[in-house]
């Protein structure tokens, strides 16, 4: 319009300025992240450093999107360089490669690759462009440990414990695959663990020369009836070599009949020369005790330890042991929340672990003398990290970058970025925006949360709202990075992203965690509702008319408690594996050790617990459309409660689509079903907060 009254000369001339300025500002404007970006992203980790701290080796994971998979390889980098040189890419497209490790003499690197048919060691030559594979066992291997002389590697295989040899539990697993019968018969508990049914095998370790670049002749280091590493996420980490070569500490709970509600883990201490029994160092403790490691004297184990039986969620301490007397200590009692990993300086004065801490999860530096904690990385959520000399090479990510990988003294100072994967496509990208804020929640207590913002965000407008539940129940939706619920993936369709983490969450301390055993619908449902409340009045961007809630595991178990409960703010609510009748839970889940903590015992023996905060009790009340999705895989929270819950919502009537898994477990995994679970999950949003009647 405001071209009236100006000749054609001048509108002409007018539209050529400003042609320019239109096709840069179309060709600057920055795109939504959307789950397709977040499948495409390559995932950095793995950091590890040769001893001298010279090179940095880690993994790349890329997606194979037609092979619905991902292929992992390493690269590598000189940190000395003048010219600071990027990483380069290590081993050779194809070989699909994970859990790198250094030669002693730092010259070779390690890894597990499945390149021939079966997951063995495989050794590649820094300065090399070929690997060669070192090991040629019947079975896949699990995780491995060089010996500190390079001249044996402890390793994991699965086997029948009564078996003789290896080559026995092959055979085995190839004729029960003729048998035409299936039928499996049980006679204790431990039937089934996160997606697997037991069939006899255990994680067992073993020790094997090395002669030549290639693998020896394997010794079991002990038949133990466990698991070592534990599963179903256990790995390398759960054992450790003693500084001369002699002998292994490693973490193993042993089952017998106990294994599904116990969390008893102790550390045995065993010679590699088979002539004695591994010995118990920490039976005194009946809780969980794991992740050794030696003092460079080999006279002092340090590990990380629980107290309190049965509760997977209690604080893990960092304790030192006397090897010669067996008297142990803790080394940083003020540290209040739980130490996630260990590694050792080379001078044996300082640890460094990982915890998380109000909403990040920082590194610190730990004097082993006096017990105090320096910071050495904060600002994001450090997941691995690799000490050697006076260096530390680790990833961080955020809620607005995937991991990348950062090197550091071992003071924090001189912190410099290593890895640039994603770059081109994150400086493409308009990120949500996010804020920490803090309200007064249960127990006038202080709450802590985020907010982020819609991509491209407009001032003075208004956004619907995904209100994101974390699971757990102890854990925490904080500045982080994740390839499952990633809020920049709900930002970047338009939602503006609340989370809380509300009492029972990790990261402020163990009585804040505590508090929610015994209390799964009180406590944090006041926290969600304040936090929720807060939110609102203090981002005046939040549309409260427009808001859906979403959960998986204990947020999914929340959906359901909402339903029933809150349901007065929400136009949709999505239930991602969440427990639907928690007496049931007690019967059927596969770690009993959870429900029965976090219920004060059986469902046999105190009911009534059971039922305090039961969804099922509450289905009546329900009106709020449900979106249900379940893993047939997962046998965390069985399949039955996603299918009660969709069972429950139909037969009132109300609104509701059931999302099944087949191959699914606890989480979604493969890309494409990834894809699925967003574009339906985002579907679903839009369908009720769109401002217009569905159809």
């Amino acid at each position: 319009m405001f071209l009236r009254g100006l000749s054609m000369k001048a509108r002409l001339l007018l539209l050529a300025l400003l042609a320019p300025l239109s096709a840069s500002a179309e060709t600057t404007a920055k795109a939504p992240f959307t789950i397709r970006d977040l499948v495409a992203y390559e995932r950095v980790s793995s950091p590890t450093l040769s001893p001298n701290g010279r090179l940095a080796v880690f993994a790349v994971r890329q997606t194979d999107l037609a092979a619905n998979r991902g292929k992992t390889g390493l690269w590598i980098e000189d940190l000395f360089a003048r010219d600071a040189a990027p990483p380069v890419r290590f081993t050779a497209e194809g070989l699909n490669v994970n859990s790198p490790g250094f030669s002693p003499d730092g010259q070779t690197v390690y890894f597990l690759s499945a390149k021939s048919g079966s997951m063995q060691l495989w050794s590649q030559a820094v300065g090399s462009q070929s690997a060669v594979q070192v090991s040629d066992l019947p079975l896949d291997i699990g995780s491995y440990k060089l010996s500190p002389d390079g001249k044996h590697v402890a390793f994991s295989l699965e086997v029948f414990p009564d078996c003789a040899d290896i080559a026995c539990t092959k055979q085995r697993l190839e004729a029960k695959a003729a048998n035409k019968a299936s039928g499996m018969l049980f006679d204790k508990l431990f039937i089934r663990h996160w997606d697997t049914y037991a069939d006899g095998r255990r994680n067992q370790l073993f020790i094997a020369p090395l002669q030549n670049g290639k693998l020896g002749t394997a010794v079991r280091a002990a038949n133990v009836d466990g698991d070592i590493p534990s599963k179903p996420f256990g790995d390398a980490g759960e054992y450790a070599w003693a500084p001369d070569g002699q002998s292994l500490v490693f973490s193993v709970r042993i089952a017998g009949k106990t294994e599904a509600w116990s969390t008893n883990f102790d550390l045995y201490h065993v010679p590699v020369d088979g002539k004695a029994k591994p010995r118990n160092l920490t039976e005194a403790n009946k809780a969980w005790d794991t992740s050794p490691v030696f003092s460079p004297d080999g006279k002092t184990l340090y590990y990380r330890a629980m107290k309190r039986p049965g509760f997977e969620a209690d604080r893990f301490a960092i304790m030192a042991m006397d090897l010669a007397t067996g008297k142990t200590r803790e080394v940083a009692p003020r540290l209040d929340n739980s130490a996630e990993s260990l590694a050792i300086s080379d001078d044996g004065k300082t640890l460094f672990t990982t915890t998380q801490d109000t909403g990040e999860m920082p590194l610190f530096a730990i004097d082993i003398a006096n017990g105090e904690a320096a910071l050495v990385a904060r600002e994001g959520s450090v997941r691995e990290f690799a000490v050697a000399g006076n260096q530390v090479l680790f990833t961080r990510d955020r809620l607005d970058s995937p991991a990348q990988l950062f090197l550091s003294d071992a003071s924090g100072r001189s912190a410099r970025q290593i890895s640039v994967n994603n770059r081109e496509a994150m400086d493409k990208t308009a990120w949500g925006a996010f804020e920490q804020f803090s309200f007064i929640g249960w127990n006038d207590q202080t709450v802590h949360g985020y907010v982020v913002k819609p991509a491209n965000y407009v001032e003075g407008r208004k956004y619907p709202v995904a209100f994101l539940i974390h699971g757990g129940p102890q854990g925490s939706f904080g500045n982080g990075w994740s390839y499952r619920w990633n809020p920049q993936t709900y930002a970047g369709q338009g939602f503006a992203v609340i989370m809380i983490d509300f009492h029972g969450s990790t990261g402020y301390g163990q009585a804040f965690t505590d508090a929610i055993s015994g209390h799964w619908g009180d406590r944090p449902l006041e926290d969600l509702q304040k936090g929720y409340a807060h939110a609102l009045k203090k981002y005046r961007f939040l549309d409260s008319n427009r808001a859906c809630a979403l959960g998986a595991s204990y947020g999914g178990y929340m959906v359901n408690w909402i339903a029933g409960n809150w349901p007065e703010p929400w136009k949709c609510l999505v239930n991602h594996d969440g427990v639907f009748d928690t007496r049931m839970m007690g019967y059927a889940t596969e770690e009993l050790w959870f429900t029965e903590w976090e219920n004060g015992g059986t469902p046999f023996d105190v009911p009534q617990n059971y039922e305090k905060f039961n969804p099922v009790n509450h289905v009546a009340k329900w009106r709020v459309p449900m979106l249900v999705v379940q893993g047939e895989l997962d046998y965390r929270i069985p399949p039955e409660q996603g299918i009660a819950t969709f069972t429950a919502l139909q037969r009132k009537g109300i609104e509701s689509q059931l999302l099944l898994f087949p191959d699914e477990n606890h989480w979604v995994l493969k890309p494409q079903n990834s894809i699925l679970w967003h574009d339906t999950v985002n579907s679903w949003l839009k369908r009720w907060t769109s401002g217009d009647k569905p159809q």
